[in-house]
């Protein structure tokens, strides 16, 4: 497929093992594969803010353990005869 002259070939295409040249206008329009960076962007957003989520909440779930095994201490202390 021969380019008309006023295009400029950018990129080399490979569709089914055939190679082909592709004109600047067509590269810029072709938007195959824009579904997969969409959701790797989202995935990427996701993970930064749980990660953000997660680290913020450390102090808060280390604090709740503590109690937790503070009371736990307590009952089995109890429980076995002590005062």
């Amino acid at each position: 497929m021969p380019l008309p002259a006023n295009r400029m070939a950018v990129a080399v295409k490979q569709r089914k093992g055939v190679c082909s040249v592709i004109s600047l206008e067509q590269f810029f329009r072709d938007d195959q594969g824009q579904d997969l960076i969409e959701y790797t962007l989202l995935m990427a957003f996701v993970s930064l803010a749980s990660a953000a989520l997660f680290t913020s909440a450390g102090g808060s779930i280390n604090t709740v353990f503590s109690v937790a095994n503070t009371l736990f201490s307590k009952a089995a202390s109890l429980a076995s005869g002590g005062t």
